[in-house]
């Protein structure tokens, strides 16, 4: 797996290993015999067991074939595609375009009663205007996805936003202020946006806090996340997405966010932030 700086990945990959590793006793099995009945070097079987390499579905199959636990194989390998989930790289998410990635996500959306933003470099989706999406979606689709399904896929981030308004949802958005300013296409689309952001700040449900960029203030931007609920926390990086789960590292994300939000100003200051970025726009 390409990340496993993250504790929620490697708490979830050591959990299978040590599932692997208690077949493979409970057949009486050491990891030399084990190595011998699979055709394989024995520092595979150590590497697997520890966690330090992750398994193919196929070596799960054989693992438990060597074991006579093949009744166990199925369970092991939904495990497997679980700890997968939990880091994908762009390039395999959006291999299929951008359209299927938007969608997919719609489900947690849907069931997330509270939701925390903190965006450093763009608005956040959920309040994003149809042409401020578009832009962005174009600008990801050229860097590298080969399918160009941009016009679907910014349809079915406008569908996601029925959730602001529907259902006992609360809504805790942060941008740092550099985000204002970070048009990527016409300065008309950027106006627009922040127009929208003024209007969404006015909904009840919703607290909008902007992070002003000052000499020596008390936090530094960090990488953008979202936190759904009290469960999970998604991230995107340079190279793909990661879902966190451990409540350890889902607490980190939140007291990070609490201490920007303590930061950030609301209300008029916000307001006077968001018309100044528009009248910098001409």
């Amino acid at each position: 797996m390409a990340v496993s700086g993250s504790s929620s990945v490697q708490a979830a990959r050591k959990v299978l290993a040590d599932r692997l590793r208690e077949i493979c006793k409970d057949a009486g099995l050491d990891g030399k015999r084990l190595a011998e009945a699979c055709g394989w070097h024995p520092a595979k079987v150590s590497r697997i067991s520890t966690a330090k390499t992750s398994p193919s579905a196929d070596d799960i199959r054989a693992w438990c074939r060597a074991c006579g636990a093949e009744d166990q194989a199925e369970d092991l390998i939904a495990s497997l595609r679980a700890v997968e989930g939990m880091w994908v790289e762009w390039r395999r998410m959006e291999r299929a375009g951008l359209r299927q990635a938007q969608e997919a996500r719609l489900p947690l959306y849907e069931r997330t009663r509270w939701f925390r933003s903190y965006s450093p470099g763009l608005i956040p989706g959920l309040i994003q205007t149809y042409g401020y999406t578009e832009d962005v979606l174009r600008a990801v689709q050229r860097r590298r996805v080969e399918i160009d399904d941009v016009a679907d896929a910014v349809a079915a981030r406008m569908e996601r936003q029925h959730v602001l308004y529907e259902g006992q949802r609360r809504f805790a958005f942060l941008v740092e202020e550099s985000a204002l300013r970070n048009a990527l296409g016409e300065p008309d689309t950027q106006v627009e946006q922040l127009e929208h952001l003024l209007t969404v700040a006015a909904l009840p449900n919703v607290s909008l806090g902007v992070v002003r960029t000052t000499i020596g203030r008390s936090r530094m931007p960090v990488e953008g996340f979202w936190i759904f609920d009290t469960a999970q926390v998604n991230v995107e990086l340079v190279s793909g997405y990661l879902t966190i789960t451990q409540p350890r590292e889902v607490a980190t994300y939140a007291d990070t966010f609490a201490a920007l939000a303590d930061i950030a100003v609301y209300g008029a200051k916000a307001q006077a932030l968001i018309r100044a970025a528009m009248n910098s726009l001409g």
